[in-house]
């Protein structure tokens, strides 16, 4: 029989009964994550490591080993173009007509000037020789060009003065003084001599050939080794109708000198 003063039993709060097992629970749930986690990071390095031999020792890639093959570029040694010998042009021929841009030269009394006449031939004799195949320059009196001008011919053409004397007809040839090709400009001045008197039919007038053409100008411009000659056609007063009504026939005669002196061989040296 139960006793009248026994106490009645506490009741324990339910929510007092509860926190210890949340607590526990959640402490088991963040273990169980951690040791989730170890595992995967675990598993993820063991994935990335390269596997070892067994007894095989670590090696240190070389620096071959990881840089990239070498790149070679196909080279072609050049081939050196073929020499080519240049086939030799046309002989060149210079020539002057006298005054001509500079002055009128020797004038008659009706007015014809000496340059009249002087270009006149000079025109018809390069026309003439470039017919033949030659390469010619017609150049002023004082033409810039003469400066170290290279020829295989040179002719400065002039005409002589206008004087009414009987003994005052006939041409004349003469090249510098002191000649640097001696053989060849004798050899220029013979031919134009022979040939120009024949084309012509004009006495040779060599008596009045002066300094002035022989120290002519020109011929201290030109190169050394161009062959040089100076002709005086005519006299412009008995001459007067060779020189102006023929002057065809008188180009002729210088083209012919010209192309005797480049076309025939020289003659063999005086052995006296």
């Amino acid at each position: 029989m139960a006793t009248e003063n026994a106490k009645p039993k506490q009741k324990v709060p339910h929510k007092a009964r509860k926190w210890p097992l949340r607590w526990a629970a959640r402490i088991s749930l963040f273990g169980a994550m951690l040791v989730l986690s170890l595992a995967i990071y675990l598993a993820f390095v063991v994935v990335r490591r390269p596997p070892v031999s067994s007894g095989a020792a670590r090696r240190q890639p070389s620096p071959s080993a990881t840089s990239p093959p070498p790149t070679y570029t196909a080279t072609r040694t050049p081939t050196p173009p073929p020499t080519v010998t240049p086939t030799p042009g046309p002989p060149r021929v210079g020539l002057v007509a006298g005054h001509w841009k500079n002055d009128s030269g020797a004038i008659c009394d009706d007015g014809l000037q000496e340059v009249e006449i002087n270009l006149d031939v000079t025109r018809r004799t390069a026309k003439l020789l470039k017919e033949a195949g030659y390469d010619v320059d017609v150049m002023a009196e004082f033409a810039p060009e003469l400066n170290g001008y290279q020829a295989a011919a040179f002719v400065a053409i002039h005409s002589d003065s206008c004087l009414n004397l009987p003994e005052a007809t006939g041409f004349k040839v003469a090249h510098v003084t002191n000649s640097a090709v001696p053989q060849e400009e004798d050899k220029l001045v013979s031919c134009l001599w022979s040939e120009y008197g024949q084309a012509t039919g004009l006495a040779p007038h060599p008596g009045s050939i002066t300094r002035d053409m022989r120290q002519y100008h020109a011929f201290r411009r030109i190169a050394l080794k161009t062959p040089g000659a100076i002709i005086e056609l005519g006299f412009m007063y008995n001459d007067r109708e060779m020189l102006t009504k023929h002057a065809d026939v008188v180009a002729r005669g210088v083209a012919a000198g010209i192309r005797c002196f480049l076309e025939q061989p020289a003659p063999p040296p005086n052995s006296n």
